[in-house]
């Protein structure tokens, strides 16, 4: 095989021959995995075969090494691991060489495979030497700048690819040494630099023991600094991601360096090219994000630790805010046509936001005088930085503070949504809409919103919706935190019923308008009409509902006639059924929770044909929300569901074996809960085929781990509903939960995530445990008593770890050993007798502040002297 032409095939504009030289290439890869690697390299090496062929090598050796999903990755490492190391040592070298290459593609291709040998390698001490080789290119007195360069680039990515105890502290120091001297300005190359620079940012993780001796910390921030005002902008704004990175990962190392970073970052902010003023306004908000959740920390544990709060924010006001409300005069004149755009405005805006949620009510009259000085003003650009100014600091300083200032503006922002300009109106509602999201609260006893100006308030909202498509958006954010306002606000909450026929219209026309190419306002009208269903009174509505029920199933029904000629209309059609179908099930829940089933029982056969139907089209994101539907139909129906289970169950079977969509597969578990509830025994000869697919999915590894807990408590739902039944299932489930909680112990859990996906699945076993022993209560509780030492010896073990459990484990383990005792009674009592830890846990719960637990452990502590006297 002349690999050289195969690879130019691969790349050919004639598909018959790209198809046969990929073909070529994936059996070369499959029959001879290491000669494949070998070979790759050295066509990459080589500087006399054409870029187009080395780039596409360069692509399916990294490609070989790497994948994005779990499963594929570790065969691939493996895969690197099993081959010969004379082998390895061919392919590595040769990619080593190629970063001398005369071809920058070639280069950069060969950096990223070889941080991807790294990442396999280094953490199993593997290349030892590659570090050592790579420093040593960089102090080579002939290495020309692009071999300085990729060897950079190299170590950036190699540091990219690894955690920072794969290398020892020496090879830290000489990475962040080659680094920062690549960094420096007597390095006359712009692109060594540059890489340099992007290398650090890479190993910024690393350095935790640079950064703590105060000499090497200040010889790097002082580099980091000067090269922050080099004079090639692309350096300095990736200097500026550098001290993002540092604000982020050694704040409370940066006091001594404030008003150098001040002085740097506000003259960017203000004078600099955009890219680099957007990181200058970013470090500020990430400063911003450091003390927010400090404060939130504080507040949650109740311990305020001055060491880890400097109160940069506060001290630095006087001159931050001034400079952010300077860059909200920076807007552009299309910025509100463009859905992905991110300029300086919104950012110094959104800074500015932080700042308030910061130092709360600090920010109110450093802001105010901004505001009244350019609300008025003729100019646009004066009255749109005015009002996003406003909006910006709504969320921080207190009611009290903010009450005065939005009641005298309130007025003026309702009739600003006529103003003559888009930006402005844009901004105006945007305005409105966070007004009513953090002050109308009727139930606090303040809302902006009062039964005297809500004509007012509706009338001019249903006007503006009728905006442009970038103004509709933003209203119908206002009509959605308007109407959840009124949530369980009693009596109060009738005050918006007269005015939800004329919203749900403009809501349902706002779905349907074609001027505008914005997906995201057809969902904003949806999610709007779904706050609209779910905060109302439903006794007030219920013939409103039912008319938006009829409008919305005929909706559905109509998006099968739409034409699909392109995957865009494919793509708008699943959005749409995924919209339409949640609208479905929130109008389903509404009437769960009054006595009015007559109207659900009137659609339900039609709702399930075209929940059925949307089945048959593919897409993940649609199967999701016609699952959640059929779940609150059944929830809603009771008994009556049972008809619809011969066709549904094959659907709901197919869900919950999703690997790929593992949303799908997690939405179709509670699926299954809401149908033990609705059938109650009547879902018995439907249970082989779930109990087996739920079986499969915890024993795959390629199910995402988020959905084996509610699996788990899933199974518990079941075997509470069809009781003695379960019997068939005991010798499967029984060593599934076993091994989950075995899996408990073993996890390995640094940090918050970890620690919270060990308690979800703890309690998830526990809630099993209990659904299994309470349905083998009143017969054939003989069956768990064999199991019970493990579920004692398991329970004791989690409940003992005060450190890691949270409260709902602890709830739910408490309760499982009232229901071990309750199930097994005086087959357990040596259990209870040989142990002391479940009086002194039942004795601190009785403690508890929390009602619940106090109560569950008395109840068990009852149970529990029950067997004793047995």
């Amino acid at each position: 095989m002349d690999i050289t032409q195969v690879l130019l095939a691969a790349q050919s504009h004639d598909g018959q021959i790209r198809t046969v030289a990929e073909g070529n290439l994936k059996q070369f890869q499959e029959q001879n995995f290491p000669h494949f690697l070998q070979t790759l390299s050295v066509e990459l090496c080589n500087d006399e075969k054409p870029p187009e062929s080395r780039r596409l090598a360069g692509i399916l050796l990294k490609n070989s090494l790497d994948a994005k999903d779990s499963t594929r990755k570790e065969e691939f490492v493996q895969r690197w691991i099993n081959v010969d190391p004379a082998i390895k040592s061919q392919v590595k070298g040769s990619l080593l060489m190629t970063l001398g290459s005369l071809v920058f593609e070639a280069r950069r291709s060969s950096s990223q495979v070889i941080a991807k040998v790294a990442a396999i390698e280094i953490p199993h001490q593997g290349w030892p030497e590659l570090i050592a080789n790579l420093l040593s290119t960089m102090t080579k007195p002939d290495a020309s700048p692009s071999l300085k360069q990729a060897t950079l680039d190299a170590l950036g990515y190699v540091c990219e690819e690894i955690s920072p105890e794969d290398l020892e502290q020496d090879q830290v120091n000489a990475v962040l040494t080659a680094v920062v001297q690549g960094m420096n300005h007597v390095e006359n190359s712009s692109d060594v630099r540059l890489a340099a620079v992007k290398a650090l940012y890479n190993a910024l993780d690393f350095a935790e023991t640079n950064f703590q001796n105060e000499l090497e910390r200040n010889y790097i921030m002082k580099v980091v600094c000067e090269t922050a005002m080099c004079k090639e902008a692309d350096i300095r704004k990736a200097a500026f991601e550098c001290l993002v990175s540092i604000a982020s990962t050694y704040y409370d190392l940066l006091e001594p360096y404030m008003q150098t970073l001040f002085e740097l970052t506000s003259n960017a902010a203000r004078v600099d090219e955009e890219p680099v003023a957007l990181q200058a306004v970013e470090f500020w908000s990430t400063i911003c994000d450091e003390e927010i959740a400090s404060q939130e920390g504080s507040q949650e544990s109740g311990v305020v630790s001055s060491s880890s709060h400097f109160h940069f924010i506060e001290k630095a006001l006087p001159s931050l805010v001034p400079m952010l409300l300077e860059t909200l005069m920076k807007q552009e004149e299309d910025q509100d046509q463009d859905d992905g755009i991110w300029n300086i405005s919104m950012s110094g805006g959104t800074c500015l936001g932080l700042v308030a949620r910061a130092v709360k009510d600090c920010i109110v009259p450093l802001v105010m005088p901004f505001i009244e000085g350019n609300i008025t003003k003729p100019d646009w650009h004066n009255r749109e930085a005015a009002t996003f100014a406003f909006g910006s600091i709504l969320d921080g300083p207190s009611v009290e503070k903010l009450t005065p200032l939005v009641h005298a503006g309130f007025d003026f922002l309702l009739n600003a949504t006529k103003d003559q300009n888009n930006h402005v109106r844009d901004t105006t509602a945007w305005t409105l809409s966070r007004i009513f999201e953090f002050l109308h609260s009727p139930t606090s006893g303040f809302s902006v919103v009062t039964n005297t100006n809500v004509p007012h308030v509706i009338e001019i909202l249903l006007t503006s919706i009728k905006d442009s498509p970038n103004v509709s958006e933003k209203i119908c954010g206002a009509l959605y935190f308007l109407a959840q306002g009124y949530e369980d606000a009693g009596p109060m909450s009738s005050v918006l019923t007269p005015y939800l026929g004329e919203i749900i219209s403009a809501l349902l026309g706002t779905a349907d308008r074609s001027d505008s190419n914005n997906s995201r306002l057809c969902a904003s009208a949806y999610e709007t009409l779904n706050e609209i269903v779910r905060c109302s009174h439903i006794s007030e509505t219920l013939n409103m509902t039912v008319q938006l029920l009829q409008e919305i199933l005929k909706r559905l029904n109509q998006t099968f006639e739409i034409q699909i000629i392109s995957s865009d209309d494919k793509e708008k059609q699943s959005d749409l059924q995924a919209l339409l179908c949640g609208v479905a099930q929130v109008i389903l829940q509404k009437f769960s929770s009054c006595q009015e089933k007559s109207a659900i029982l009137h659609f339900a056969d039609q709702m399930m044909v075209l929940f059925l139907q949307v089945f048959s089209c593919n897409s993940s994101n649609v199967h999701e929300e016609a699952m959640l539907a059929i779940g609150a139909l059944a929830y809603a129906t009771g008994p009556e569901f049972v008809k619809y289970m011969p066709e549904f169950h094959k659907y709901l079977e197919m869900g919950l074996q999703n690997f790929g969509a593992y949303q799908v597969c997690c939405v179709s578990v509670g699926v299954v809960g809401d149908i033990c509830h609705a059938l109650d025994y009547k879902v018995l000869p439907y249970c082989d085929g779930i109990m087996s697919a739920l079986l499969k999915d915890l024993s795959s590894p390629e199910l995402h781990r988020s959905v084996k807990p509610p699996i788990l408590s899933c199974i518990g739902d079941i075997a509470l509903t069809i009781g003695e039944h379960f019997e068939k299932y005991v010798p499967y489930t029984m060593p599934m939960l076993q091994g989950a909680a075995e899996l408990c112990f073993c996890m390995d859990v640094p940090d918050d995530d970890s620690i919270e996906y060990r308690n979800e699945l703890c309690r998830s076993i526990f809630e099993a445990y209990s659904g299994i022993l309470q349905s083998f209560k009143n017969s054939k509780s003989e069956l768990m008593v064999p199991y019970a030492d493990d579920i004692f010896q398991f329970v004791e073990l989690v409940l003992k770890d005060n450190l890691l459990r949270d409260d709902n484990v602890t709830k739910a383990g408490v309760a499982m050993v009232g229901d071990l005792a309750d199930a097994l009674g005086a087959n357990i009592k040596l259990l209870f007798k040989d142990s002391n830890f479940h009086s002194e846990l039942l004795g601190q719960c009785c403690q508890s502040d929390d009602e619940q637990l106090r109560e569950t452990a008395s109840w068990v502590q009852g149970v529990i002297t029950r067997v004793l006297v047995s």
